[in-house]
Order: C-alpha cells, then sequence, then structure tokens
C-alpha cells in the first residue's frame, strides 16, 4: 500500500466552555487587535467573544452572508484596515468563517475560528467568492484558521433545523473524501467516523435539542468531516452545491442535504470502499436511500423545487458543471448531469 497523506498545521481547542480560553488563545498567537466576524443573526454572540477579548477586540463587521459575495467580502477588508486589525475572529457558520477567509486571502491577516454550525469551513484551505451569480473557489493555505475553538455549548441554540442540514452538508465532505483522488487511509478512517458521529448525534439533538452529550457527538463529528474536507479533492457534489449557491443563491446546508443521496447513488458503484465504510458508519445497505429517509425524517427538505429551484435552471447549472473539469467517479455527461438534476429537484431517487 502506497498513498500520500499531509496533515494542515491545525490546532483545534474542543470541548464545553472553550470559547473562555479565547483571550490566551489571542495571545498565544501574539493577536492584540482582532476584528470580530459574524452574520446579522449572531451579533449577541460576537459580542459576547469581543467581551472576552476586551482591549484585543479591535471591532465588529457583523454583516456576513452566505457564499461572501464580494462586495461583502471589500467592506470587510476595509473594515478590518480601518481598525489596525491584525487579525480576524471568525464566530458563527460557513459566512462568517468564509469572510475571514476572504479578509485572509487578500491581507494575510491569521483568522481564529468559532464554529457555530457543523458546516466544516474552519478545517480547509478553501475559499469562495461569489459576484456576478458565478461562485469561484480555489485553495490557499493564507486562509486556513491558526485555531479553531469547537465549543459544543455555542450549538445548543441552533435551530434543529439548521442543525440538521449542516450535519448532512458535512456528512458530504466525507462522502466525497472517501473517494476522492487523493484520498489516503488516514482520511478514510478519520471520513467513516465522522459519519458515525453525525449518524448518532443529528437524531439525538433533533429529538432533544438541548443535549451537550448530542450536540457534542455532532460537533465531532463535523470537526472530522471538515478535515477530510481540507485533506481531500472536492468531486461532483461540492461542483453541484457551489453552483446552485453561487447562482441562484440558494441556502448552502439544505443544497447540501438534497443533492447529497443523488450524487451518492451515480458515484458510489464506481467506488465500493468507499461505499463499503458508509454502509458500516451509517448501518445500513443502501447508503443513498438511507441519506435521503434519515435527512427527511429529522424535517430537512426532499427537493430541490422546494428551496426555489426550477426546471428551466437545469440548463444553466448543467453548462457550468461541464465548463471545468474536477475529478470524480464516473465520467458525468450532459445526460447523466440533467437526469440527477432532474431527480434531485423532483425528488425522486431512482
Amino acid at each position: 500500500m502506497t498513498f500520500i497523506y499531509e496533515a494542515l498545521p491545525m490546532r483545534v481547542l474542543f470541548g464545553a466552555g472553550s470559547l473562555r480560553r479565547l483571550p490566551q488563545e489571542s495571545e498565544r498567537l501574539g493577536l492584540r487587535r482582532l476584528l470580530v466576524l459574524s452574520t446579522p443573526g449572531q451579533r449577541a454572540l460576537a459580542e459576547h467573544a469581543a467581551g472576552l477579548l476586551g482591549d484585543a477586540c479591535a471591532g465588529l463587521f457583523t454583516e456576513a452572508r452566505t457564499h461572501v459575495p464580494v462586495e461583502v467580502a471589500e467592506a470587510a477588508r476595509a473594515a478590518a484596515r480601518d481598525a489596525g486589525a491584525d487579525g480576524c475572529l471568525a464566530v458563527g457558520g460557513g459566512s462568517a468563517i468564509g469572510l475571514g477567509k476572504a479578509i485572509a486571502l487578500e491581507s494575510g491577516l491569521p483568522v481564529i475560528s468559532v464554529p457555530t454550525t457543523y458546516a466544516g469551513s474552519e478545517m480547509t484551505t478553501v475559499w469562495g467568492l461569489t459576484e456576478n451569480g458565478r461562485k469561484r473557489t480555489g485553495r490557499d493555505r493564507a486562509v486556513l484558521p491558526r485555531s479553531v475553538v469547537y465549543d459544543p455549548e455555542l450549538t445548543l441554540g441552533l435551530p434543529v433545523d439548521v442543525s440538521v442540514t449542516s450535519g448532512f452538508n458535512a456528512i458530504a465532505h466525507a462522502v466525497e473524501a472517501l473517494y476522492a483522488p487523493d484520498a489516503s487511509p488516514i482520511v478514510s478512517l478519520m471520513a467513516e467516523e465522522g459519519v458515525r458521529s453525525l449518524a448518532a448525534g443529528l437524531p439525538a439533538v433533533a429529538a432533544d435539542p438541548g443535549d451537550l452529550g448530542a450536540r457534542t457527538d455532532a460537533l465531532r463529528g463535523a470537526w472530522l468531516c471538515g478535515a477530510c474536507l481540507g485533506a481531500t479533492t472536492m468531486s461532483l457534489h461540492h461542483k453541484l452545491c457551489h453552483i446552485l449557491g453561487g447562482t441562484f443563491d440558494l441556502p448552502h446546508a439544505a443544497v447540501h442535504t438534497v443533492v447529497l443521496p443523488y450524487v451518492a447513488a451515480l458515484n458510489l458503484p464506481a467506488a465500493p470502499a468507499a461505499e463499503q465504510a458508509l454502509r458500516r458508519a451509517l448501518a445500513t445497505d443502501d447508503v443513498p436511500k438511507h441519506l435521503a429517509r434519515a435527512s427527511a425524517e429529522l424535517g430537512a427538505p426532499r427537493s430541490l423545487a422546494e428551496l426555489g429551484l426550477t426546471e428551466r435552471d437545469l440548463d444553466d447549472i448543467t453548462t457550468q458543471a461541464q465548463a471545468q473539469p474536477y475529478a470524480n467517479p464516473r465520467p458525468v455527461t450532459e445526460e447523466v448531469l440533467h437526469s440527477l438534476l432532474t431527480d434531485a429537484l423532483k425528488g425522486t431517487l431512482t
């Protein structure tokens, strides 16, 4: 057996109450003027984090948005310059963390991430920016957070519907990592365990959102799945979700949740080792149908139509998806892609 595994230089603080260690962590990194980033909805948490930082807080920017529109990124970069920031603290989900990465991409400012969802962006060098209805993505070591603070207590207020779709978003990272061309046994072990942890945690979270043990399981799974995304090449699933989000402004996590079973049904027959790992993690003989059924039972949307997509949008998605090559276990023809999207639009998994 031969493989290459390159670990990203990550520092993780994990456990209930970890947010209280934020001042010591910023001091360890030598950061004395942090710009705190969040969405408008997470402003209260951002203000709490700023209070913990004390004099090390240079200001707040609370206008982060999903898919990181370039105009928001430019405004945040200007805010960082005006504040004389020597780093950023991104508090929240993928929107805030993505904004921190957009600032780091241009300026090189170090980022500390405090995730409050299961998106996993904090564990990757992947950045994304949306302009004129097109989402550009790339990888750059400069955007990788220097420290990640995982505090399950911060997820206790995450609504169940967001928890579920965010968790399936994380599972999608692991699924694609299992059949990525640059997968390794180490990544595959993390992926399988990450899916297993989320599969156990999400139903318990849905049953009792205040269950700290379940929240801890889910956040641990998200960490592992995010690390898998950071270590491997993305395939068809992520390509489609970037298009659906960037061009049609569909909700990021919900799109991942709906699309995942359809891409899994297409790709897993060509990736038997990945399929076996997922069967073990999910305790099922039919991975795609299990993913569709489990997400629906937890209240997630079943179709892209529910999210606002229409049949007339499919040609545009197909064209964009075929415009640039990407790794995938099976060839994706225009006919195959259009069929997959039609099924996902209607919510009919065959």
